[in-house]
């Protein structure tokens, strides 16, 4: 398939609402005139908490639910500093109109396979949804791709920027895009970009950060996809799921490390 028929192949993404999401959106419309974006609603709070309390504890779940909370309130003192990582990478999160969108309640809902069915995209990419069911995923004939704010396999999961700053490792700041099979960010790894966080970069702004600089290996990984060409592979390194920091772990970085 030459580069012009691959632009002509109809890429799907599932997102939910927000302003990552929307930067892969305009630099994916570009490179694929056929993109169409199903959006999925968000879950609500009380499901999220009670999912992660039945993974990690009560104790555990409301400390990290109180970081998502508290952290909320700062986030108006870092909207320079997102001005700042558009402009560096050229990236665009605001939402084109133009854009083909159908909403659904959930990625793993009936109707987001119908949706599917309706479009039958060469590739299937995601981005800041829902983890896809088993069963979903089996029903899906098409390369499904997930963009992480992380180095895979160190840091699946959540906040695998800000982890990294943690454990002093920021070489491995980055995103990877990589194979999306039944486990946490576990598929075959496509592509990674490390990136330099800096001083002034927050867990607010980490993911943007990540995102913003990371639209080349997206696209390259999603043309690999329609031309059929995907290389996937295992990375021999230490394999963690991480969350978000409880409230106290948060506080004791920033304060004392300043690591928000």
């Amino acid at each position: 398939m030459t580069e012009r028929d691959a632009r002509m192949e109809t890429v799907a993404m599932l997102i939910q609402p927000g302003a990552n999401p929307e930067i892969v959106v305009n630099a994916v419309k570009a490179a694929f005139p056929n993109l169409v974006v199903i959006e999925e609603q968000p879950e609500p709070k009380s499901l999220f908490l009670r999912r992660r309390a039945r993974t990690l504890g009560w104790f555990q779940a409301l400390g990290q639910f109180a970081t998502m909370a508290v952290s909320k309130f700062g986030k108006r003192f870092t909207e320079g500093r997102a001005r700042e990582i558009l402009a560096a990478h050229g990236a665009d999160a605001s939402i084109d109109p133009a854009v083909r969108r159908i909403v659904v309640p959930s990625a793993n809902s009936p109707q987001f396979l119908e949706a599917f069915d309706g479009i039958r995209p060469a590739a299937l990419l995601l981005v800041s949804c829902r983890m896809l069911k088993a069963q979903t995923l089996a029903a899906i004939s098409c390369p499904v791709l997930n963009l992480h704010a992380g180095i895979n396999p160190q840091y699946r999961g959540l906040q695998g920027g800000y982890w990294s700053r943690v454990l002093g490792d920021e070489a491995n700041f980055g995103t990877t895009v990589h194979l999306v099979d039944a486990g946490v960010d576990t598929g075959g790894v496509l592509y990674q970009q490390r990136m330099k966080p800096g001083k002034r970069d927050t867990m607010h702004t980490y993911p943007l950060l990540q995102t913003a600089a990371a639209t080349g290996i997206i696209l390259a990984a999603l043309t690999d996809a329609v031309n059929g060409t995907l290389m996937p592979r295992t990375i021999e390194a230490p394999s963690r799921q991480w969350y978000h920091p409880p409230v106290w772990t948060w506080l004791w970085n920033g304060i004392t490390r300043g690591i928000w």
